[in-house]
């Protein structure tokens, strides 16, 4: 039970990181943030994000360890912007730096906080 609940926990702040990079996005442009247009710009990254959980959960490899969380950022990057340009939107410019940035810094750094919360339970002494 406690390991399924970790994986939801993953994939639940992994698809906030990218709400927030969308909406963060749009807002930063001027563009409307209404909730309908930030899950529009979204979509193609929840949707390879959650590709790249389930092929995690199939590997049986717990997504909330940073080498699991690379193959995620990786994923999503990659994923999200061939779904932008399948759907018709821009992916040019410095937006796919910008994503990957972005990406990265919210993806990589939950699971840094979670690494080192574990090693520094792990080092103290039994009472």
């Amino acid at each position: 039970m406690t390991e399924r609940r970790d994986d939801l926990l993953a994939v639940g702040l992994d698809l906030t990181v990218v709400a927030l990079f969308a909406a963060g996005g749009r807002a930063s442009h001027a563009e409307g943030t209404a909730i309908t247009d930030v899950l529009h710009t979204a979509l193609p990254f929840a949707a390879a994000a959650l590709a790249a959980h389930l092929v995690l959960g199939w590997r049986r490899r717990d997504p909330r360890q940073l080498l699991p969380g690379l193959v995620v950022w990786g994923v999503t990057v990659f994923g999200g912007l061939a779904g932008r340009l399948l759907l018709g939107e821009g992916a040019d410019g410095a937006f796919p730096v910008v994503a990957a940035a972005i990406l990265a810094a919210g993806m990589l750094a939950w699971r840094l906080v979670i690494l080192a919360i574990s090693r520094r339970r792990s080092r103290r002494p039994a009472p």
